[in-house]
């Protein structure tokens, strides 16, 4: 797929001799009319040569997930052969059950420990969740009896469990075997223990099914501080990257940025994998980063940190001069400081962004430079107010 054509408002890529899809902004425009050649009977009549002409095909239903508006690069879940096919090496796991599907579920990042749903407990049993046999569960069913085990075994796997891990190689006894492979669930024993087990897979869950969004922006890491660049299309937040590169810091992402938060209140940036660090300049064209400026110049994630919202200079518009006014947004439930920077001609934006930066290092450090300035203000403009503070 090779581009024909890079325009103000986006890229036109051609597809076939007979349709040209156009990306503007993210979103599809139809194809052009067929050519002379190829049209066909129908109720349309073409512009240029005034014969019929088919009309254009309805675009295909929407997939399920896009049809909840949730976009196509972000998992909700992912099948059990896909985490062995990530972690199956460092798990060291050997198949219990091989007629068992592979095809299950998992769409909580969230291992369980079955502990009191062994013992008829299952209310707090969720769906999704794989589902870790430790000594202390395997040691508990050898004490019931076979049948007691297996039927408490099948209350635990009708419950809708993608797959079930046997930590520390611990033996697999025939009634959970049974159990097992008639709810179809494989099973997987492993050499780790059951806190190593959790350090192997819960990472990775977590990563890969993180609560995502996507934001129009670009993000760097500047002096090892995430600044995401938001703003109106064409304001200059690829440009302002480009000379950030230039000066020796890294890109991210560029133009499509994807958001996901780890924990409760860290969002981790990164580009979408199609991206690979590619730019778009207006009036250059899609550049590489990579290849121009090395691998030191880019970087596959970072926190975002702040952002910086570029917009045009209004002069009805009042804008933060102390730093005391300092916005904030919220990005998947995490609050997120917000810098508006109005631009003009003849800003330079690069060295702003440092300064934005390194600011940043200074509020980590605990350094608060305008509650500094104002004390001292305050302090020139009261004299005999510092001294009794002084002496006090």
């Amino acid at each position: 797929m090779a581009p024909v054509r890079s325009g103000g408002h986006g890229s036109q890529f051609r597809l076939s001799d007979r349709r040209t899809l156009v990306y503007r902004g993210g979103d599809r425009v139809p194809p052009p009319p067929p050519t002379r050649g190829s049209a066909r009977t129908g109720t349309e009549l073409s512009r240029r040569t005034g014969r019929a002409r088919r009309p254009h095909q309805a675009d295909p239903p929407a997939r399920p997930d896009e049809a909840k508006g949730i976009p196509h690069f972000v998992k909700t879940s992912i099948t059990v052969r896909e985490l062995l096919a990530a972690r199956e090496t460092a798990l060291e796991v050997e198949r219990v059950t091989p007629a068992a599907s592979l095809d299950g579920l998992v769409s909580d990042p969230e291992l369980f420990n079955p502990g009191l749903t062994l013992a008829g407990y299952t209310a707090r049993l969720e769906a999704g969740r794989i589902q870790v046999f430790g000594e202390t569960e395997m040691s508990y069913l050898a004490t019931l009896p076979p049948d007691q085990a297996r039927w408490r075994l099948e209350a635990v796997f009708a419950r809708g469990v993608p797959a079930v891990f046997v930590s520390s190689g611990q033996d697999v006894p025939p009634p959970f075997l049974a159990a097992a492979e008639e709810a179809g669930i494989a099973v997987f024993r492993t050499p780790l223990a059951t806190a190593d087990l959790y350090q192997v897979l819960k990472p990775y869950l977590e990563d890969v099914l993180a609560p995502t969004t996507s934001v129009h922006g670009s993000l760097a890491d500047v002096y090892g501080i995430g600044l995401l660049f938001t703003g109106p299309s064409g304001i200059g937040k690829s440009e302002c990257v480009l000379g950030l590169v230039q000066r020796g810091h890294r890109l991210v992402a560029d133009d499509l940025v994807l958001v996901s938060r780890r924990g409760n209140d860290v969002l981790m940036g990164k580009a979408h994998e199609l991206q690979n660090f590619h730019m778009e300049i207006r009036g250059i064209g899609i550049i590489d980063i990579a290849s121009m400026f090395g691998t030191r110049a880019t970087r596959q994630r970072k926190r975002v940190e702040i952002i910086v919202d570029l917009q045009p200079w209004d002069d009805a518009q009042e804008y933060d001069r102390t730093g005391f006014g300092r916005e904030s947004t919220t990005i998947l439930g995490v609050g997120i400081p917000r810098l508006v920077i109005p631009l003009n001609p003849g800003k330079n934006l690069t060295v702003i962004s440092e300064v934005i930066a390194m600011n940043q290092l200074l509020a980590y450090g605990g350094v608060d430079v305008p509650t500094r300035f104002n004390d001292g203000l305050r302090r020139a403009m009261n004299p005999r107010d510092s001294l009794i503070q002084d002496y006090e």
